[in-house]
């Protein structure tokens, strides 16, 4: 997003965080019932069109969006609805794209309250490893003939009962539309968003072997002093590295491997 839309969605985050900040909204209810929009509005192209048309009026897009929400979803996704579109949008995309990601945010916020987004955030990474690993359940996942309800019940098959509800849900409103994604972006970007609610950074750390507590104490301070904010580590394990670790943080990759240092070292020796 650029320009207004970029300020339209932080405006819309505010009155977000304004609204879970409330112990009397449901955060989870709000998370299913903004993803119903975010559903309708990327099917009914008019609609979002109508609803960022500059030469409305504020007013008047927030009222039609009252009517049409007002009796389907409640009060504060109602309400939540029709602020974000009184506000100016670049792209008419870029609305169903925002009531996507204030979903996705109230989903963490939920996870949040209830002390299990750390929990959240690793299932999230770990999820994305498995699948970047099984090139059959990836197919399936991604498959455009199998149905919605066939791909809920394998990702219910799969994650129901050993992940968070919160997980399960995010994944599957991933899978079921993802919106011309990838899989793997599309479970990136939710990891981003889970580690920026706790207002930290996610380091993903492949090592050789698995790391002990002690160790992964000592990086995420390391990292912490280095980047000046708190890490979240998304820890994989990957016997090709031959010593040392590899951190990515964001698009920065921090080369601490053997392996790295002797592809170097050969780079330099060739040249």
């Amino acid at each position: 997003m650029n320009g207004a839309s970029r300020e339209a969605l932080a405006a819309a985050r505010e009155r977000l965080d304004a609204l879970t900040d409330s112990t009397s909204v449901d955060a989870a209810q709000l998370a299913d019932e903004l993803a119903a929009v975010t559903a309708l509005l990327d099917r009914e192209v008019s609609l979002r069109r109508v609803l960022t048309d500059p030469a409305q009026a504020a007013d008047a897009k927030a009222e039609l969006a009252g009517r049409i929400f007002g009796g389907q979803v409640g009060g504060p996704a109602a309400d939540l609805v029709a602020g974000t579109v009184r506000s100016r949008w670049s792209q008419s995309r870029d609305l169903v794209d925002a009531l996507e990601e204030l979903a996705a945010m109230a989903d963490f916020t939920a996870a949040q309250k209830a002390g299990t987004l750390d929990d959240v955030e690793d299932e999230l990474f770990r999820f994305g490893r498995i699948v970047s690993s099984d090139t059959g359940l990836r197919s399936a996942l991604t498959d455009r003939a199998a149905s919605t309800s066939a791909k809920s019940e394998l990702l219910h098959r799969l994650l129901g009962g050993r992940a968070k509800a919160t997980t399960e849900r995010l994944v599957t409103r991933l899978v079921t539309a993802p919106r011309g994604r990838s899989l793997e972006t599309g479970i990136e970007s939710l990891s981003k968003l889970a580690a920026e609610r706790r207002e930290r950074t996610v380091a993903v750390v492949t090592s050789a072997v698995p790391l002990s507590d002690t160790q992964k104490r000592r990086l995420g301070a390391a990292l912490a002093r280095l980047y000046g904010r708190a890490m979240h580590l998304n820890l994989d394990v990957d016997p090709e590295v031959l010593g040392g670790i590899r951190v990515r943080v964001g698009d920065e990759i921090i080369n601490g491997s053997l392996a790295d240092r002797l592809e170097d070292a050969a780079r330099r020796m060739a040249s």
